[in-house]
């Protein structure tokens, strides 16, 4: 199976999944995560109607993103754990940061906005009891939201994100994201982004709100070795 058939068969599971869950087509965007696949790929989709992509390391963001500049109308979603030292090249690349996840990033990302567009922003969310794995815990969302909010005149919060833990039911790790999506919400109205979902439990992340999916190999195939 081709990169069009591949692209086609996830599209039509995702319309399945919206209709089985009674929302309409335009409030769920299918993120095609492109990790370690060369900048080609991105222009192969691009031809295919793919505006919205994914990264997860920021040199590999930069690296497309100047190669594909001619593209039109891709939208570039910095996906992966983000670092304070990388803070301004990701602000310079990305189009949407999904991971936002602690003060310290959300201010590094503040800081370097002088003279940059406004950027949006998700607050990574952990939905495991693992302290180490990326993503604020639940009962510290609100905080985070609200320095967000408060804080980061630059940076335009959109909503969450989070991916579901290998020893739970997705169902349930995404209604407690729409819970904290819930929180976001009680601080800025407007943060209705729920970026959840990948190949395995998309379906499910649908039927709990989401409205951004990050699908990678389903579509683009098996990743080629980390060079």
């Amino acid at each position: 199976m081709g990169l069009a058939e591949r692209l086609s068969d996830v599209d039509a599971r995702i319309a399945d999944a919206v209709r089985a869950s009674r929302r309409a087509p335009e409030e769920v965007t299918r993120i095609v995560v492109t990790k370690f696949h060369p900048a080609s790929i991105v222009t192969d989709l691009h031809a295919l109607g793919v505006r919205d992509v994914g990264e997860n390391r920021q040199q590999e963001l930069r690296a497309k993103r100047e190669s594909l500049a001619p593209l039109e109308g891709l939208r570039w979603h910095y996906i992966g754990q983000a670092q304070t030292n990388k803070a301004r090249h990701i602000r310079q690349d990305a189009d949407a940061v999904h991971s936002v996840d602690r003060v310290r990033i959300a201010d590094a990302l503040e800081r370097a906005g002088d003279g940059a567009p406004v950027l949006d922003v998700l607050l990574q969310v952990n939905l495991t009891d693992d302290e180490q794995r990326g993503g604020v815990s639940p009962a510290d969302v609100e905080q985070l939201a609200t320095h967000v909010a408060g804080e980061c005149p630059t940076l335009r919060l959109r909503g969450v994100m989070a991916v579901a833990p290998l020893d739970e039911s997705p169902a349930s790790a995404f209604a407690r994201l729409a819970d904290c999506a819930a929180t976001v919400r009680g601080i800025v109205p407007g943060a209705t982004w729920i970026s959840a979902g990948m190949t395995g439990d998309f379906a499910e992340a649908i039927a709990a709100g989401a409205t951004h999916l990050r699908i990678g190999s389903a579509i683009t195939g098996p990743r080629p070795m980390r060079g």
